[in-house]
C-alpha cells in the first residue's frame, strides 16, 4: 500500500470514530469493551479518566504517556497524535495555567471533537492543530515535553516523524511515547488489510528499528520504561482488535501467531543540551 492511500484509509477510519465516539463501524464489533475498561487496562486511573470531560476518552492508545512524561508547571507539551484530546487535557492539568498543550492531529473530525471537548471542559491552555506528524506545524526548539500514545506506529516514514519531535524539542527536552512494537513479522494477511493497518497493526516495526529510529533521529538517554504483551482485546475501540479478528479471513493458526507478535513499549529519550 502506497503512503498516501495508507493516510486516506487512516483519516476515514479516525473520521468515522471521530464521528461515532468509538471505533466500531458496526454495532457488535467491539463486544462490550468500553473506553474506561481499555484505558484502566492500559494504565489510566478512575481519577484521570474522570477529570476529563465525557467523550474526550475513546478507549484508543496503548499506554499512558503523560503519567511517565514528568511534566512541570509551566511546561509546554506536544502530543502527536491527539485524537479527541484525553492525553492533552492530563497534560494541561499538569502544567497549569502557566503552561501550554498542543495536540496535533490530521484528522479533521477528531480536532472538530477535541476542540469540543477543550470548550466544555474550559481548557484555555489547550490548543489543537490540523498537521501530520512528518510534518510538524510547531516552530523548532518550542516545546519542552514530546507524548505520544499508539500513533507513531501508523506513520510510514517513523524516522521522519522522530526527526521532527527532534526539531520541535528545546534543547534537554523530554520524549515520552507509547506504542506497538512487533515481536516477530505478522502474517500476509494482516499486512494487505486497510483496516489493519488503521488499527496500528500492520504498520509496526521490531522493538530495534523503533529504538532505533528514536537514537538516528539524534536523542540521547533512549530507554525502555515498560514492555509488556499486548492483548487484541485491549485496542477493542481503536479499529482493530476484535474488529480485525471478526473481519480478517485467517486460519485460527494465523490468528494466533497476530496474538503473541505484538507488544506495547513505553519509550523515553531526551534531546541533548539544557534549557
Amino acid at each position: 500500500m502506497k503512503d498516501q492511500e495508507l493516510k486516506m484509509a487512516l483519516k476515514k477510519g479516525y473520521s468515522r470514530v471521530a464521528r461515532s465516539g468509538s471505533s466500531c463501524c458496526q454495532s457488535d464489533c467491539c463486544g462490550s469493551a468500553k473506553p474506561q475498561q481499555i484505558s484502566r487496562k492500559i494504565g489510566y486511573t478512575d481519577e484521570q479518566m474522570e477529570a476529563v470531560p465525557e467523550g474526550s476518552n475513546l478507549g484508543l492508545g496503548c499506554g499512558n504517556p503523560v503519567a511517565m512524561a514528568g511534566l512541570k508547571e509551566g511546561e509546554t507539551v506536544l502530543d502527536l497524535g491527539s485524537g479527541a484530546g484525553f492525553d492533552c487535557f492530563l497534560a494541561s492539568l499538569a502544567v497549569g495555567e502557566k503552561g501550554k498543550v498542543i495536540g496535533v492531529d490530521m484528522t479533521g473530525e477528531m480536532l472538530e471533537r477535541a476542540a469540543a471537548n477543550a470548550r466544555k471542559g474550559g481548557y484555555s491552555n489547550v490548543e489543537f492543530r490540523r498537521g501530520e506528524i512528518e510534518v510538524l506545524p510547531v516552530e523548532d526548539g518550542s516545546v519542552d515535553a514530546v507524548i505520544s500514545n499508539c500513533v507513531i506506529n501508523l506513520v510510514p516514514d517513523k524516522d521522519k516523524a522522530f526527526r521532527e519531535a527532534f526539531r520541535a524539542l528545546k534543547p534537554g527536552g523530554r520524549l515520552t511515547v507509547s506504542d506497538i512494537v512487533l515481536r516477530r513479522s505478522l502474517p500476509d494477511f494482516v499486512k494487505q488489510s486497510i483496516q489493519a493497518h488503521v488499527g496500528c497493526l500492520a504498520g509496526a516495526v521490531s522493538k530495534e528499528r523503533y529504538l532505533q529510529a528514536i537514537k538516528s533521529a539524534g536523542f540521547e538517554d533512549v530507554s525502555v520504561i515498560e514492555e509488556s504483551d499486548f492483548p487484541l482485546d485491549c485496542m477493542a475501540n481503536d479499529p482493530s482488535g476484535q474488529a480485525i479478528l471478526g473481519s480478517l479471513k485467517g486460519s485460527p493458526a494465523e490468528m494466533e501467531k497476530v496474538q503473541g507478535s505484538i507488544s506495547s513499549l513505553k519509550v523515553r529519550g531526551r534531546k541533548p543540551g539544557s534549557h
